[in-house]
């Protein structure tokens, strides 16, 4: 049981003891502590914050506890209750609030929940907000309002509806392309909120939609992170039912994976370099991912004329540097699409939408569209270490060792070679280094990772 406690907010297991795990007193003192923080940054009298949360079993629980702690900080609330972390995203711009709470653990599995931190463009906390509010929680100096001033609470439940419109809205998605195409699509949307608002969206695009794990109930009938090795429900299903293709998303909608018409996983890494490939195809542009992302977007942005840049893992660094270059689209590789278009957060429902536009304009299958791609495999290991070893200095070793490469050290050390790269970066809680590799084959992918973690071993020492 764990409770974890970092810049871009806290998550933890339910139950136990405070401070241990996210208990009920945890989850308010982070919550007091956002609130203080959030008055201090916004230098006003009234306050206004967006909530809303995941489908989880204890979600209600900590829904209610994070509301009525900001009510008793004098701040006014507009809870969304079932939503996504999109649309919270783009909730707080529209209401003109000063901040917004999403209340999910994203891909954890169901013991966990978690506080997601925003600020008033709808955009997750940088580094420097995050770290105040865990000084503040850390001395438990709250001050709440009287009586006479408690904030209110303002129940919306449209905002699934709204977020639809506004994905409709966008320049690059065409209503009657899409339905023209007569798609048929299987949803597993983890029975969370993606089975709200995923099926909703299609059936407003005109496709044929196969509900699979779409009721919110909060039992997770797999591991939620949208992996191959989970999915085998959806991948026979689509084969089952003919249908185009298959959507998978985690229980905040934030990642977005797709499943080929024949049973086979579209790849995680795949989503944004299909996204971005109708993006850029429309608007000249450049993109940004994370280091630990595929190259293959690198690939079609030059492709298309583009510039790619890789930014820090974190979606707050990534969007840091897309605004920097003016991406036009990027993302993480975990299947995160960011489109600035509509805001800068990851958005299964705008990738999705784009996705649909992609396939309606070239035909053919999803399975023709993924082998048109550059194909690169992905191999990630850990290295565990003893307990008082220097890391950085075996990343800065490694980094020196590799010096005629082309090098990263922005987020450990990233490496990149002709025809392949391995990342290196560091756990923050643990003695491991993760090992991310990329190449053109899974056996080659793996060998390299296997290289590397010798040297590694060898340079420690070990």
């Amino acid at each position: 049981m764990t409770l974890i406690k970092s810049i871009s907010g806290i998550r933890g297991t339910i139950g136990g003891k405070p401070s241990e795990n996210l208990t009920p007193l945890d989850a308010v003192k982070f919550a007091a502590a956002y609130g203080i923080w959030l008055k201090e940054y916004a230098k006003k009298d009234t306050l206004k914050v967006v909530i809303g949360r995941d489908a989880r079993l204890s979600g209600e629980m900590i829904q209610n506890l994070v509301v009525s702690t900001l009510v008793g900080l004098g701040i006014d609330v507009i809870d969304l209750d079932l939503s996504t972390t999109p649309t919270v995203e783009i909730a707080v711009p529209l209401e003109e609030a000063d901040g917004g709470i999403i209340l999910t653990a994203s891909h954890n599995p169901k013991q966990w929940n978690a506080l997601k931190l925003l600020n008033e463009k709808g955009e997750f906390l940088n580094a420097e907000q995050g770290a105040k509010i865990l000084a503040i929680a850390e001395k438990e100096d709250f001050t709440f309002a009287d009586v006479d001033n408690l904030g209110t609470i303002l129940k919306n439940d449209s905002y699934i509806d709204i977020h639809i419109d506004e994905v409709l809205n966008l320049s690059l998605v065409d209503k009657e392309v899409i339905k023209a195409a007569k798609f048929k699509v299987v949803v597993d949307g983890v029975n969370s909120t993606g089975g709200i608002a995923i099926p909703k969206l299609l059936e407003e695009l005109g496709v044929e939609v196969v509900k699979l794990y779409c009721d919110p109930t909060g039992h997770f009938p797999h591991n939620p992170e949208p992996l191959k090795e989970h999915l085998a429900d959806i991948c026979e299903l689509v084969v089952k039912e003919k249908a185009d293709f298959g959507i998978v998303v985690d229980p905040d909608v934030d990642r977005l994976a797709f499943i080929s018409n024949d049973g086979e996983m579209f790849g995680e890494e795949y989503t944004l370099v299909a996204c971005a490939d109708y993006v850029l195809g429309k608007t000249k542009g450049n993109t940004v991912s994370n280091l630990s992302s595929s190259r293959a977007l690198r690939d079609i942005t030059e492709k298309h004329g583009g510039t790619y840049e890789a930014a820090a893992v974190g979606e707050v660094n990534v969007v840091t540097k897309m605004k920097v270059n003016n991406a036009v689209i990027g993302g993480e590789g975990n299947g995160g699409i960011i489109y600035p278009e509509s805001h800068y957060g990851r958005d299964s429902l705008v990738g999705t939408a784009l996705f649909l536009m992609l396939m309606a304009e070239k035909g053919g299958t999803v399975a023709e569209l993924r082998a048109s791609y550059p194909s690169y495999f992905m191999s990630k290991k850990k290295i565990q270490l003893t307990p008082g070893l220097d890391v950085d200095g075996i990343l800065v070793a490694m980094a020196d060792k590799y010096k005629n490469e082309d090098i990263s050290t922005i987020d450990g050390v990233k490496i990149d070679f002709a025809e392949n790269w391995v990342h290196l970066r560091k756990s923050n809680t643990e003695p491991i280094i993760r090992i991310y590799t990329e190449d053109q084959s899974q056996a080659e992918a793996d060998k390299l990772a296997d290289r590397i973690i010798a040297e590694i071993k060898e340079v420690a020492g070990l």
